[in-house]
């Protein structure tokens, strides 16, 4: 097991967003977390993420139990995030962006293969070096932030809503890409609002309701479930 979240709750003042949310992430899987918006979501990835501090409950990570470390603590041991909105830097050059993920400790070893790593994936982002990160478009972002995120050399990494705001043939290809770093060894976490694709991609998933999970099971399991149907696929 290389991620298991217990029990975590997660308050912004009086108001629960996390109520008991456990999950397990394996070596190899890709972990499909869906619901509606709201449901407390972003608020799982954020929290694992080191971005919010959890009232109680525990987040191991390869043993080690990281519930309420920093951001920078929790990247540099392994946990890559593609936030939701990609958060690029938009002054600065696709390469410093590229850069920034390469700033702490683990992403400084190896920088310029895991950098050859990243334009070899996205022959775009090599062509656009020197552009300002703000004049691309939304697809050509979206890579921008996968590829800063690579370049902290991550041994797992948490997609959150990565389709949302795309074409939808760049958003085929968004899912190829997870499916790929995946293929090469990566477990991935996805939060997306595309619930039929990230289950039917999923070797297990969790349906969050009100910061409860309150189904779980293999992707293509709940993707034959009649609730999963009917709330999310309008089936």
């Amino acid at each position: 097991m290389i991620l298991s979240v217990d029990a975590l709750n997660l308050f912004y003042g009086d108001a629960q967003a996390l109520d008991d949310v456990s999950l397990e992430v394996d070596a190899g899987d890709i972990v499909a977390v869906v619901g509606s918006n709201g449901a407390g979501k972003s608020s799982l990835i954020r929290t694992i993420a080191g971005m919010q501090k959890p009232r109680s409950g525990r987040i191991v990570y390869k043993g080690v139990d990281i519930a309420g470390w920093p951001s920078h603590r929790v990247c540099n041991l392994g946990i890559g995030q593609v936030a939701e909105g990609r958060q690029i830097f938009g002054g600065l050059t696709v390469r410093e962006n590229l850069e920034v993920g390469a700033y702490l400790e683990r992403g400084r070893r190896d920088s310029a293969e895991t950098m050859e790593r990243v334009f070899a994936m996205f022959p775009i982002l090599r062509e656009r070096a020197g552009q300002q990160a703000g004049t691309l478009s939304g697809g050509e972002q979206q890579m921008l932030a996968i590829g800063r995120c690579l370049l902290g050399r991550p041994e797992l990494i948490m997609f959150d809503e990565p389709s949302l705001g795309l074409a939808p043939a760049i958003v085929q290809e968004v899912f190829r890409i997870v499916e790929r770093l995946n293929a090469e060894g990566t477990p991935i976490v996805l939060v997306e609002q595309n619930v039929a694709v990230s289950l039917r991609m999923a070797n297990r998933a969790y349906v969050l309701e009100n910061g409860r999970i309150v189904l779980s099971g293999g992707g293509e399991e709940l993707l034959r479930d009649d609730r999963v149907r009917e709330a999310y696929l309008g089936l």
